[in-house]
This record gives structure tokens, C-alpha cells and sequence, in this order.
């Protein structure tokens, strides 16, 4: 089946198989969270992108192969409601963007920095740290030798513009500058967009709209 980046909660996962790595997108309640199972088909290990909500939801497609690591995107509490039920049943490691790890009731075992890499089985993650939405927030890039890249954005970029940065103007001007520096400075048109919320998108729908995003200041 064609991966569509469109969920629902209550619903089903949704796959999106790549040569080395398959990637599970699942919907959580009550903020309609996505959070993400990455699993490297070389070896099986698995890796979670935000343990947002509904724990038993997260663990049932974790399934029996368990998780090594797990990766809280950000401080909000909507991104880790069921990160302790998940490291009590699995034991992963914990990982989170340095300035953001105090913020985060369940101890960072890996405060992440930007530049920083995370493995999941053979397969690299490139942490890229932005601030605005929250001090720390970090998103994660999968530059896939097979073909274009994967980026997981947590609340720094969602399809039609960047995170909530509360209207404070220079949380607004340091998130946009740092999506403008280091995704759409540095990734191709064709980077798979995969946000903390909601559906999917590529750099290069968006950056037609750069201009525009920064005129409206949010």
C-alpha cells in the first residue's frame, strides 16, 4: 500500500517502507499527537519518536521485538504523557534536546546537541537543534542513502508554517531563521516532512511560503 502520512486516532498505523528503514506513524489522543516507530530492517531494532499519549496504543505497535531508545522531540507535556509507562514496560534509553531535558518529569539518560547522531540499528538520525518553539527542541534527520531525505519535526515545522512560538517575536524570528538554516538550507526540495501533529509534507511545498511566513510573523 502507498504510504499517505494520514492518520486518525482510534485508527490504524500508517507505514512507510524505505530500503533500510520502515517508519510507523500512529495518531494519540487527546491532542492528536503523532508519534513515530522507526525500525531498521537490517537488524530489527527500534526506536520511537515521541511517547505522546495512550501508552497501550504505543506498546501494542511496538510489539514483541520491544524498543531500544526512544526520542521526546520537545518539552511539552502533549509529547511524553506515556514516556514513563513505555520505558517501564521496554527499558529504552531516553534521549532529548539538552536545553529542553529539565522540562521532562522522566530523566534524559542522552542529552542531545546539535549535530549529535542517533543510531537505530545501522541507521544514522542527524539531531538538528532549534530554538523557539521551546529552548530545546530538537528534530531528527534521516538522510537516506537510497534515496531523499526523512526529517521528524516534532512542533518546529508543520505543513503551511512553523510551530507555535506564543508571539513572542524573537522565539518567532529564531525558529523560522533556524528551519530557514538548517532544513531548507541544507535538505532538498524532495525531504519527507513528518510533524509532531497532523499530516505530512515536503520541504518543497513549503518553501514557496518562507517569504510569506515571515511577512505574518507566526
Amino acid at each position: 500500500m502507498t504510504y499517505s502520512g494520514v492518520v486518525k486516532v482510534g485508527g490504524p498505523a500508517d507505514v512507510h517502507e524505505l530500503t533500510d528503514l520502515m517508519i510507523s506513524k500512529v495518531a494519540v489522543g487527546p491532542m492528536d499527537n503523532n508519534a513515530y516507530l522507526l525500525r531498521c530492517r537490517a537488524t530489527g531494532e527500534q526506536l520511537l519518536i515521541d511517547a505522546a499519549a495512550e501508552p497501550d496504543t504505543l506498546l501494542r505497535l511496538i510489539g514483541d521485538d520491544s524498543i531500544a531508545s526512544v526520542v521526546t522531540t520537545h518539552r511539552h507535556g502533549d509529547h511524553w504523557q506515556a514516556l514513563a509507562d513505555v520505558v517501564a514496560a521496554t527499558g529504552a534509553r531516553t534521549y532529548a534536546g539538552r536545553h529542553d531535558a529539565e522540562g521532562i518529569p522522566v530523566p534524559t539518560d542522552v542529552p542531545v546537541e546539535d549535530g549529535d547522531t542517533i543510531r537505530v540499528g545501522r541507521v544514522e538520525l542527524t539531531a538538528r537543534h532549534l530554538a523557539g518553539h521551546t529552548p530545546g527542541s530538537i528534530v531528527l534527520v534521516y538522510d537516506d542513502p537510497h534515496g531523499h531525505p526523512h526529517v521528524f519535526t516534532g512542533d518546529c515545522l508543520f505543513p503551511g508554517g512553523v510551530g507555535n512560538t506564543h508571539d513572542d517575536p524573537k522565539a518567532f524570528t529564531d525558529l523560522l531563521s533556524g528551519v530557514e538554516e538548517k532544513l531548507f538550507g541544507q535538505l532538498p526540495d524532495e525531504t519527507w516532512v513528518y510533524p509532531g501533529h497532523g499530516k505530512d509534507t515536503t520541504l518543497g511545498d513549503e518553501r514557496p511560503k518562507l517569504p510569506e511566513w515571515r511577512e505574518r510573523g507566526w
